[in-house]
């Protein structure tokens, strides 16, 4: 089994924790693993997991290392400071390491909206909400365009639509 750091050497270090209902595993080689830091008692999985992520070599990720070396204007804080503490300094951490914070949460989460928890019947409106708006804009669009038949289907789509969330609505 290769590392997962470096894809190349022999994994020997293998680390399992349970985070959030799920196992979360981790093959190191020696080398890698002393670069993480795994020998150290305090370190966690979630940090190295946090610390890691798909590799790149576009701009993107040359900029994401420009704004792991630069500071918080604010609070003097680095995206490294955050990845080990798994908190930011201040308020303004989050415009400073915007780019950076973005692809930590995509590695970590679903995605960048947090969706909650909700009873069925209200996720349920509020996709046909969301449906709605979505079809709003089209219509819109459509007819900004000069597209009337096409805003004609949308119209009656939206028609349709609105009926269906006043049935669930009752």
């Amino acid at each position: 089994m290769l590392c997962n750091v470096c894809h190349k050497n022999e994994a020997t270090v293998h680390l399992t924790q349970m985070l959030e209902g799920e196992i979360k595993k981790m093959d190191m080689c020696e080398s890698c693993a002393q670069v993480h830091g795994v020998d150290d008692p305090g370190m966690s999985l979630v940090d190295l997991l946090v610390g890691l992520g798909p590799k790149s070599t576009d701009n993107k990720a040359q900029a994401s290392v420009d704004t792991e070396t630069s500071e918080c204007p604010h609070c003097g804080y680095t995206l490294a400071d955050i990845k080990k503490s798994g908190r930011l300094g201040c308020p303004e951490c989050y415009i400073a390491f915007e780019e950076g914070l973005e692809q930590m949460l995509r590695s970590m989460h679903k995605g960048l909206t947090h969706t909650g928890k909700a009873p069925k019947s209200f996720r349920n409106t509020r996709e046909l909400e969301r449906k709605a708006r979505t079809l709003e804009k089209d219509l819109k669009k459509a007819i900004r365009e000069e597209r009337y038949e096409d805003a004609a289907v949308i119209r009656d789509s939206l028609k349709n639509l609105a009926e269906t969330i006043r049935d669930f609505e009752t």
